[in-house]
C-alpha cells in the first residue's frame, strides 16, 4: 500500500511553509497524516498560536476520515448542518469542515493521507497546503 514517508511529509511542511512566506501570509501550523488519520509530521512557525496543531489536525482529519476536501465539507456544512455536525460528534468533535483540509493523492489517484494547514484565512491555508503536496510529488484534492 502507498504512503506518505516521514520525507515526503517533511517536504510538504517545508514547502507550505515556504509558499505562505513568499505569498506574506501569517504565521502557519501544517500537519500531515497518513491515511488512518494518524499524524506523520507536524510544524508550527514562530509568531503562531499553540492552538493551531488541533486546529491544523482537524482540518486534515476531516478530509482523510470523510474522503472530501475541507472545501467540500464546508459546502456539505452550509447544505446539511445536521449531517456535519452529527459527523463530528462521530468523530469526537475533530472534524474542522473549512478548506486548509487537503487530501494527498498518489500517482494512481489514491488517498495516501491529508494535509491540514492554519494560520491565515482558509483560502490561504489551502493555497500554501496545495504548494506543500505538489512539491512532494503528489496530487491534492483540496
Amino acid at each position: 500500500m502507498p504512503c506518505i514517508k516521514l520525507s515526503d511529509a517533511q517536504i510538504m511542511i517545508r514547502s507550505s511553509l515556504k509558499k505562505g512566506n513568499d505569498l506574506g501570509l501569517k504565521p502557519l501550523s501544517v500537519v500531515v497524516l497518513d491515511a488512518g488519520g494518524h499524524v506523520i509530521a507536524f510544524e508550527r512557525e514562530d509568531g503562531a498560536a499553540p492552538g493551531r496543531f488541533a486546529i491544523a489536525q482537524g482540518k486534515a482529519y476531516g478530509s482523510v476520515m470523510l474522503g472530501m476536501p475541507g472545501s467540500a465539507q464546508m459546502a456539505r456544512a452550509e447544505e446539511q448542518a445536521y449531517f456535519m455536525a452529527a459527523v463530528n460528534g462521530v468523530y469526537g468533535g475533530k472534524v474542522i469542515p473549512v478548506p486548509g483540509g487537503v487530501l494527498v493523492r498518489d500517482l494512481n489517484g489514491e488517498v495516501v493521507g491529508a494535509v491540514g494547514v492554519t494560520g491565515d484565512s482558509s483560502d490561504h491555508d489551502l493555497i500554501a497546503a496545495l504548494a506543500g503536496i505538489d512539491a512532494a510529488g503528489f496530487f491534492g484534492d483540496g
